[in-house]
């Protein structure tokens, strides 16, 4: 039996897991993300915890197959990352900088599409050989999977689903510097924005009124409820989700869209009203797509990350 990491980083934290090579989890932890000095310490401190966890359990360094990594920002096929500003890093090999801190092959790839890639091996999409895995969470981020390969692009970019725009003559940026993505409508922040909008011009009672911050928690609970105020905001969000899901969907025609991110805590309601409105914008022969909740939550991109290690130095036994 052979072994390996699978690794997260994050802005606060790094995930860590170790797998044996038909994917199970074995063990996992994790560590702060120190971004002092441009987050020079971060790669370091990863191979620390790695060569630690390694002699703590008298593990041999021959048995591992190799490390995996997701990282949050664009990195292509050779595993160089073109800047990951959270964490204050330029651009520079990150698979061949920690290979050389652990002694072990590395494979990188971007965040978002490695939890696709998680989902996609042992989550919502397993069984599937085209997915659209959708992260709906502060932003909006995702991965696409294709005849069982992640899209990566030609510049480590692919999949930038939550820069796809919605509405051209929006007027407020979006974090990108862009205007009318669908980040500003379809995460958790854009359904609380929803909500301000929609109270700013109409004047219906909703107990959305007497909340002071109004989160996308919020508004799915009132609903629940019976606040028609907060069904109507769901509606404006559904359809965005639908405006954005069938364009893509129409281009990839994938077997089944995954959704995952703190927005999909609120269940099969949210599978619901998004589908819906999906089936009015889809090209038909692309409505036959199925739609499902991610399973894996906070780990999938450390399944993902370990799948790329896998797939990369290991023989795949799915």
């Amino acid at each position: 039996m052979r072994y390996g990491f699978g690794i997260d980083v994050g802005g606060t934290t790094v995930k860590l897991a170790f797998f044996d090579e038909t994917g199970f989890m074995l063990d996992k932890w994790d560590i702060p993300t120190n971004t002092e000095n441009n987050g020079t310490q971060i790669l370091p401190d990863i191979a620390d915890s790695v060569k630690n966890y390694l002699n703590k359990n008298d593990i041999a360094s021959e048995s591992i197959l190799g490390l995996g990594i997701g990282v949050p920002g664009p990195v292509n096929g050779k595993g160089v990352v073109n800047k990951c500003i959270n964490l204050g890093w330029g651009v520079f090999n990150i698979a061949e900088t920690l290979s050389d801190l652990t002694g072990f092959p590395v494979k990188a790839g971007n965040d978002a599409n490695v939890a696709a890639l998680g989902e996609f091996w042992k989550g919502g999409g397993a069984g599937y050989e085209n997915m659209v895995f959708v992260t709906l969470g502060t932003g909006v981020g995702g991965g696409i999977v294709i005849g069982g390969n992640l899209l990566h692009g030609s510049h480590g970019s692919g999949a930038e689903i939550g820069h796809m725009v919605l509405n051209p003559t929006e007027t407020i940026p979006c974090n990108c510097g862009k205007f009318g993505c669908v980040e500003q409508y379809c995460s958790a922040t854009g359904i609380a924005r929803l909500a301000r909008e929609y109270l700013a011009v109409y004047a219906d009672d909703s107990s959305l009124r007497t909340v002071a911050n109004i989160a996308a928690k919020d508004v799915f609970d009132a609903a629940k409820s019976g606040d028609a105020a907060a069904k109507e905001i769901l509606n404006k969000f559904y359809d965005y989700m639908g405006q954005f899901l069938g364009s893509l969907c129409s281009a990839v025609d994938p077997e089944v869209v995954v959704l995952g991110g703190g927005v999909s805590k609120a269940g099969q309601v949210l599978l619901d009203g998004v589908e819906e409105s999906f089936h009015k914008y889809v090209f038909h022969a692309a409505s036959g797509a199925k739609f499902a909740l991610a399973s894996l939550f906070n780990d999938a991109g450390a399944y993902g990350a370990f799948k790329l290690a896998l797939d990369a130095f290991g023989k795949l036994r799915r």
